[in-house]
């Protein structure tokens, strides 16, 4: 007979626990206690996670998930998951499953079905969701053979699960999990039980291809949410309800910014008050860069099929660029800019003395993204880049990489945003470069990384195709995270475009790049300020900063003198002497979310002073101009939404 092996756990926190015989992740979460046991929702061996019912066999290293983890709060949603597909097949039993994974905050289950689906059916398939969670029914790992699985699916007449299986890469047997009469194909894990999923709601429906290619035939979708605790559950739906009130595209039509139309899918018609804001970012972060050493350049739209043959993009991106043929020649609409600026580079010999030479352009980008993935601001075709290229050495890139740090932090900081999350990205699949030059890539991100004394997170397999990358997201008011800014290092690029300098020694050597953007595309990021700030943008950035309005005709003068005077301080003001009741006037242009509001009376046209109002409803009192403007130009000029008058 065999030896039977004496599993020695290690828990977090040091202690050993020493068993005579495999244990469950259940009965070691027993051992510890009962309260333990009764919470535990998965195991974590080894860095993997597993069911409780899992049996450690081996010394191992263990962590019980409750939902208190992370991990557990995603254990529960996928089982919510599950449990969503049996109720659905319960109820409608001619319905085919697909896919049903978690997302953020959820997760959806993609399904075929003669029925047509709407959020009025969602009480039903809740109602017996809460049903099934309180049988609460066992749910149990099986494996099954490649032949099994495909005659059990067949028989139910699941012929997409069919389809799937069949596609699955090699021959090992397959993982199911199953509660009640539901069974589905599922790597895990899962809760020990249905009852163990208590806190959930289903939130819309929507259509989705399957597999994501619109060739094929289109299923039904339904999105829900699952939590631990019914408080979270109720601060989630406040969040949706309040990003639908920021929703920028409802706020773009309401305060007049942009509008999008089919006739130009993905690409933006800005208005005469969405661009005096495009306007502001883009110049406040010109004379950001132009401080610190960077020269604005401009390069062409349209460029030979040959360079981008070249730079890797034809064959590592094709798919994403718009192209044309003319002259009997392929050309592509530029999706980024840094292969143009190789070409700059390349224009007249550099030396290690015209190192680091930093080329900055406001890159107009075409990108042909999916139609169904397009929204608002934050997805198009058609965007601008705050972009800039680093030529330097090797021994430039750590000094580099940390004075662009403080460069995006104070940028985001100006822009209202003080929680930044940071990822370093590593080599993806797809990439171009030797295993050598990614590791001396990543290597050096991650020592400036360290330098700066950040906390930051790992995203392996998420990087360029061209190099490695520093992701910067910031963290809006409704705790959503927007990825802005990037770093990468290119040691690729250069190379395979012909770029050199004259080195101390005389040699010629290839300058490493640095692709960097503070904000990324510049529609996107207003996109993300309109919803961070629900439209009342911080008064530098907003379209019309002041209006000045009377009472009666009698202050038409005054009115316009001090539009006037305004103007001339490159104030974006406003006159109002529409002939309306004042409280009219205040109550439209506070909707319109405008700083500051003036009113000018007899008492004030006769005393050469303004009465000042915020958008909130706060009075500020009458002032004289002089110090109004002093204090809006003092406002301005600190680039912070902390700092209005009346806050």
């Amino acid at each position: 007979m065999g030896q039977i092996e004496m599993p020695a756990i290690t828990l977090p926190d040091g202690k050993i626990l020493q068993f005579v015989q495999p244990v469950s992740v259940l009965e070691v979460a027993a051992s510890i206690g009962a309260n333990l046991a009764k919470a535990a929702l998965a195991g974590k061996v080894d860095e993997t996670l597993v069911d409780t019912a899992y049996i450690i066999d081996r010394d191992a290293a263990l962590k019980i998930i409750t939902e208190r983890e992370k991990e557990g709060l995603e254990v529960i949603r996928h089982s919510c998951a599950h449990l969503f597909a049996q109720s659905l097949k319960t109820l409608y039993p001619e319905t085919q499953i697909t896919i049903g994974p978690v997302i953020e905050d959820g997760f959806y289950y993609d399904f075929a079905s003669p029925r047509n689906f709407n959020e009025e059916d969602f009480a039903a398939l809740e109602q017996k969701m809460n049903e099934l969670a309180a049988e609460d029914l066992t749910v149990s790992r099986k494996v099954l053979t490649r032949d099994e699985a495909i005659n059990l699916f067949r028989s139910k007449g699941e012929s997409y699960k069919v389809e799937i299986i069949n596609d699955i890469p090699g021959d090992e047997p397959l993982s199911f999990y199953q509660q009640g009469d539901f069974i589905d194909l599922c790597r895990g894990p899962h809760v020990p039980s249905t009852g163990r999923i208590k806190v959930f709601k289903l939130l819309k429906v929507a259509g989705a291809y399957w597999r994501g290619d619109s060739k094929n035939v289109m299923l039904q979708r339904i999105y829900g949410t699952a939590w631990a605790q019914k408080k979270d559950l109720e601060d989630y739906l406040h969040r949706i309800e309040e990003a639908e009130k920021r929703d920028h595209r409802k706020l773009a039509k309401k305060l007049d910014l942009f509008h999008l139309q089919e006739e130009a899918p993905g690409m933006v018609f800005w208005h005469p008050k969405g661009w005096a804001v495009y306007q502001a970012v883009e110049q406040y972060i010109r004379r950001l860069i132009n401080a610190r050493g960077y020269q604005e350049v401009r390069t062409p739209q349209i460029v030979n099929r040959v360079l981008w043959e070249r730079s890797g993009h034809w064959e590592k991106f094709r798919e994403n660029m718009f192209t044309l043929r003319a002259d009997e020649h392929d050309y592509a609409i530029k999706p980024m800019n840094c292969p143009c600026h190789v070409q700059i580079f390349n224009q007249g010999l550099k030396s290690y003395r015209d190192l680091p030479l930093r080329l900055a352009e406001f890159g107009s980008c075409h990108r042909n993204e999916p139609s169904g993935a397009l929204h608002g601001l934050m997805r198009v075709r058609h965007f601008v880049q705050d972009d800039a290229h680093i030529f330097c050495t090797e021994e430039q890139i750590q000094s580099e990489v940390l004075a662009f740090n403080r460069l995006l932090f104070k940028a985001y900081a100006d822009f209202g945003f003080n929680e930044v999350i940071i990822k370093l990205s590593t080599r993806p699949t797809l990439r171009v470069g030797s295993d050598e030059i990614w590791d001396k890539a990543e290597k050096a991100l991650e020592t400036a990384l360290n330098h700066t004394e950040l906390s930051w997170e790992l995203s392996p397999g998420e990087g360029a195709f061209y190099g490695p990358k520093i992701e910067y997201s910031c963290k809006d008011s409704l705790g959503r995270i927007w990825q802005c800014g990037t770093m990468q290092v290119d040691f690729s690029m250069p190379e395979r475009l012909g770029a050199q300098y004259i080195a101390e020694d005389g040699s010629k050597r290839v300058p490493v790049m640095l692709h960097r953007a503070i904000l990324g595309s510049i529609e996107r990021f207003i996109g993300i300020l309109i919803e961070e700030t629900a439209g009342a943008l911080p008064v530098w950035l907003a379209p019309v900063q002041v209006v000045v309005m009377s009472i009666t005709d009698a202050q038409a003068n005054a009115v316009e003198t001090v539009v006037h005077a305004l103007q001339k301080q490159g104030i974006r003001v406003e006159g109002d002497l529409r002939n309306e009741k004042v409280g009219f006037k205040i109550r439209e242009h506070s909707i319109q979310r405008v700083p500051y509001l003036l009113i000018i009376g007899d008492r004030e046209a006769s005393s050469g002073q303004v009465a000042v109002r915020t958008r909130n409803g706060i009075d500020l009192g009458t002032m004289s101009l002089q110090d109004f403007s002093q204090k809006l130009s003092l406002e301005i000029e600190g680039h912070s939404v902390e700092t209005e008058m009346g806050r």
